[in-house]
């Protein structure tokens, strides 16, 4: 057996979720794990909620400490990062940025993905930030700790959890959206009418089909935001949120298939080149989802990155895994709570439980007949049923689904499979938690 180690490219969930699984089957083999960051692996989906705000501390993020990767023989590599890999049939050769060569017999890639920088003039002006890392999450809190005026630009998951945070923290907050409708990407339209109007009553203002054509400043420092149709919004904070950008550079500099959306990959999590796997947010590959729409899918999502590093895991050690997992999703912006599972892209019928004014119900997402998905805001128990339900190939007739005198639970039944929509017609990116 070699003793060169398995090198795994981005300390993020995806990458300490691999190695994990490579120490949970089994395997004894030397891990070298290599982020670009300081710290070692963390959760991300605090950062624009609890931690901004203050209410979690910077350990309580840590996924696996240094400690854990020491007991368990994987050596942590912080604060660096992989500028080029050669690869062969029996392994290959890293170099990092610091001029550390790492030999390696098995190699994945978990680069994850960057926050899209807003292409205008003034973008790089103090207090314009994004939000991806702990380093942008400290910033942007002790921004917002003397911040009156703060615009958000982006509609988003990310955009509108910063709004709902600044403004528990007292801040005056505009979220400027170029969509016609908030969340456009990822949830139906009823449900991105029910934020526009839960985020008004909460006292932040939403515009949208507009956008940011420059920021104002003086002495490097932002003061107003120009929009599309000639207003100026007064603003000491600009945050930006508008997308994540797939980190794809190592892998199409070996070769490997890569498309805007991310590094191609398989089933199996595996490359172009067969034998070099890759998972979470820098990838793109088959809908996992049955009841999904085919074509290739980009996931953004805790969930995501997990279930795909334990199948990209066993692909490496040779078991034949494919990754099959039901799509789930959360967020909290403030004090409403999101829950999703399933893809609702491409569905004929909604049903709606509950009354959206008192924010607590679900929206169940039908294609011909056959229930694809649910969006449950403060509604944890109808979630629970319809994930378990789609996990376990159920559904539930949309006419008992529309009783809310009837627990879903009641209604479940086997699902009877066949249809699909037509190929070359893939959904757009999912989102992330």
């Amino acid at each position: 057996m070699t003793s060169r180690p398995t090198l795994v490219v981005g300390a993020g969930q995806a990458g300490i979720s691999l190695v994990a699984e490579l120490r949970a089957l089994g395997d004894k083999r030397p891990v070298v794990l290599v982020g670009d960051e300081d710290e070692p692996p963390y959760e991300r989906p605090p950062l624009s909620k609890g931690y901004l705000r203050g209410e979690h501390n910077r350990s309580s993020l840590t996924l696996r400490d240094a400690a854990w990767c020491a007991e368990h023989g994987v050596e942590l590599v912080t604060g660096d990062a992989v500028v080029s890999i050669e690869r062969g049939d029996e392994g290959g050769l890293a170099l990092t940025r610091s001029g550390r060569h790492l030999d390696f017999d098995r190699l994945a890639l978990t680069t994850g993905a960057s926050e899209a920088a807003l292409p205008v003039d003034g973008a790089e002006l103090d207090r314009v930030l994004t939000l991806r890392t702990v380093r942008d999450a400290d910033l942007l809190a002790a921004a917002l700790r003397d911040s009156r005026d703060v615009v958000v630009v982006g509609g988003g998951f990310i955009g509108l959890e910063v709004a709902a945070s600044a403004r528990l923290l007292g801040a005056t907050v505009t979220v400027v959206e170029a969509a016609d409708r908030l969340l456009a990407r990822s949830v139906t339209p009823v449900l991105s009418d029910f934020y526009l109007a839960a985020h008004e009553r909460r006292g932040t203002r939403v515009l949208l089909g507009t956008t940011a054509v420059r920021i104002h400043g003086t002495a490097d420092r932002a003061e107003a935001v120009v929009l599309d149709d000639g207003r100026e919004l007064r603003a000491d904070l600009v945050v930006v949120g508008i997308g994540a950008l797939p980190r794809t550079d190592l892998a199409a500099a070996m070769g490997l298939e890569v498309e805007p959306r991310g590094i191609v990959v398989d089933r199996r999590a595996l490359t172009s080149d067969g034998a070099t796997v890759a998972a979470g947010d820098c990838t793109v590959g088959p809908n996992p989802f049955t009841r999904g729409r085919p074509g290739r899918l980009r996931l953004e999502s805790v969930a995501h990155a997990t279930d795909q590093a334990r199948v990209a895991a066993a692909t490496l050690l040779g078991h034949d895994t494919a990754y099959a997992s039901v799509p789930w999703f959360w967020s909290d912006q403030g004090d409403l709570r999101l829950q999703i599972a399933g893809l609702p892209h491409g569905a004929d019928q909604l049903v709606i439980r509950g009354e959206l004014g008192s924010e607590s119900f679900s929206l169940l997402s039908y294609r011909e007949g056959l229930l694809i998905a649910i969006e449950a805001v403060g509604a944890s128990a109808d979630y629970v049923v319809v994930k378990r339900a789609l996990e376990r190939g159920m559904t539930v007739p949309a006419n008992l689904a529309a009783d809310p005198s009837i627990p879903l639970r009641r209604g479940l039944q086997t699902a009877v499979t066949g249809t699909s929509d037509p190929p070359n017609n893939p959904p757009p990116s999912a989102p992330r938690s």
